[in-house]
């Protein structure tokens, strides 16, 4: 179970970083894919595999999640031009904004990815893995702002972390088939923009001031959990590309 924040000193993203959860935080970052794909080992169709299937969520399920919180602003005409009110809603709209900017290029960039590596990414099933995922991100945007919000951060914190851990790796040190495209993925999304995004997120979740012990806090801590068994299961396994 994860554990309930017992300062006020700390924040949100912090405590659920450091909290215990049902499935450790390491199986979503530190999964075998991951490794395979540091160690140069990771197969090519294995490879086309999961981006087949990051595309689906990317381009389809993605661009959805970020419209549903966009009309889930809690604009009202009664907040004054410059209240914290409107600043914050403000500043939510540029987040998500800014979110859907990214996800524009990281689709444009797969494709490049896949052309450039001979990496198909058509003619793949769509796996059950990559439905929990989409249908969660639906299910969660239903619930509000806030919960949208830790939801997304979630998903991104823990993204960049899994290529950090791969980059660690020496992946671009390495001789495998794979190799020169696992170093672009690391790229991608280890560079200084997105850990600057996903920075900007975090302080967007910790503004929203969501109190220690509060229901709001323990949706954050279960969404927090979800999305790590989530991850986990949406690296695909070897053997997967052979069905």
């Amino acid at each position: 179970m994860a554990t309930t924040v017992t300062s006020t000193n700390e924040t949100l993203t912090t405590h659920l970083v450091s909290s215990s959860t049902p499935r450790p935080y390491s199986t979503a970052t530190k999964h075998p894919f991951l490794v395979a794909a540091g160690h140069g080992t990771l197969p090519p169709a294995l490879l086309a595999l999961y981006l087949s299937q990051d595309r689906i969520y990317a381009a389809h399920a993605y661009p959805a999640f970020i419209g549903r919180l966009l009309a889930a602003v809690p604009f009202s005409s009664l907040h004054a031009l410059n209240s914290p009110q409107e600043r914050a809603n403000q500043r939510i709209v540029q987040i998500l904004s800014a979110a859907l900017e990214n996800v524009v290029r990281e689709v444009k960039f797969f494709g490049e990815t896949a052309e450039k590596w001979e990496l198909p990414l058509e003619g793949w099933r769509e796996r059950k893995a990559t439905r929990d995922y989409t249908a969660e991100m639906v299910r969660v945007s239903a619930g509000g702002i806030e919960d949208g919000l830790v939801f997304l951060w979630a998903m991104e914190r823990v993204y960049l972390d899994a290529w950090k851990y791969v980059g660690s790796l020496s992946p671009g040190s390495s001789s495998g088939a794979t190799a020169p495209a696992v170093s672009a993925l690391v790229a991608n999304w280890t560079n200084l923009e997105f850990v600057g995004f996903v920075d900007d997120l975090a302080d967007v979740v910790n503004s929203l001031n969501i109190q220690p012990g509060s229901e709001a806090c323990a949706r954050a801590e279960q969404i927090w959990a979800r999305v790590i068994e989530l991850e986990e299961s949406f690296w695909p396994i070897s053997g997967e590309e052979e069905l």
